[in-house]
């Protein structure tokens, strides 16, 4: 594996989102991390929430060099997002692998757009499902953990991009603790990739969406906290609440209550919820949304 070369690929993203941006309060204005360049025309793949909403986008390479860039989409179901370089980057494209060919122990580079990498293994290829109404079925783990994660490319033996970091979690092994990278798999791009290099955008229905963020506890759904103004808000959710039924079906931890939520009908369908409250059981019914409705969209510089 030649790491200078792939090191190459993988720039460093930047963006700027407005003040008064849906996402502005949890996510921050400025926002840092990484992206890998995946077509020889300066195509960036990254992790969405570094560009979600993002009114200037600017990539640099390694030389310092800074390259304008548009955001030109966010898939709310993978986590990916793509942007286009606006000016010429001048770089080498990286290969795109297989992530369902890795298995656990393969090793791997984690690298960032700084030039730094972190040598490690797949310690995980599991289901992830995160409070922001997110899943994926099979998410790739590795450890030592890259302290600048988010939108850094792992690359596999074969110098094949494979996955884009996510998160920093921790994992217990043994009794002690160890950071972890989550990292979403390649092989969840393609038919996004298709979509946005024929259309310009994605081209799928979008999920419903409620706007609550939860947290599974011993196998129960609790809610941490709602969106305001969101679905979920709206219907009466609060902080504390336990879901555990939807329609007829009981709520079997966190993924099985977004495979339920998103098998409920298209946005704007009514979903009724049941839900433990300071003891007591009530029914709620959410009317769901479509979450790209609240957010600003790309703007062309």
């Amino acid at each position: 594996m030649d790491i200078e070369k792939i090191l190459r690929s993988v720039v460093a993203v930047r963006a700027s989102i407005p003040e008064n941006a849906f996402t502005a309060d949890a996510l921050g204005t400025r926002r840092e991390g990484n992206g890998v360049v995946i077509r020889d025309n300066g195509l960036v793949l990254t992790i969405g929430y570094l560009i979600t909403e993002a009114e200037d986008v600017w990539l640099t390479r390694h030389d310092g060099s800074v390259v304008p860039a548009h955001a030109l989409a966010y898939d709310q179901e993978s986590g990916f997002g793509l942007v286009q370089a606006l000016a010429p980057l001048d770089l080498p494209s990286l290969e795109l692998g297989d992530s369902d060919s890795a298995h656990v122990g393969d090793p791997v580079v984690f690298a960032d757009g700084e030039g730094q990498y972190v040598r490690g293994n797949i310690v995980a290829k599991q289901e992830f499902a995160g409070y922001w109404e997110y899943l994926i079925d099979e998410a790739i783990f590795i450890a030592p953990a890259h302290p600048s994660w988010g939108g850094a490319g792992l690359i596999d033996a074969e110098g094949k991009l494979i996955g884009i970091g996510s998160l920093r979690l921790q994992m217990s092994k043994g009794g002690e603790i160890a950071d972890i990278n989550m990292v979403v798999p390649i092989n969840l791009l393609q038919p996004i990739l298709d979509d946005v290099l024929n259309r310009g955008e994605i081209n799928k229905p979008p999920r419903p969406w409620l706007g609550a963020f939860s947290a599974e506890s011993n196998g129960e759904v609790v809610v941490m906290s709602v969106t305001e103004n969101g679905p979920a808000a709206k219907a009466g959710l609060r902080r504390g609440d336990v879901i555990s039924e939807i329609r007829d079906g009981e709520v079997d931890g966190l993924a099985d209550f977004y495979r339920k939520i998103w098998e409920s009908g298209p946005p704007g369908a009514e979903i009724p919820m049941r839900i433990l409250r300071d003891g007591r059981e009530a029914w709620l019914k959410v009317k769901s949304a479509d979450r790209n409705d609240f957010l600003r969209k790309p703007q062309l510089q």
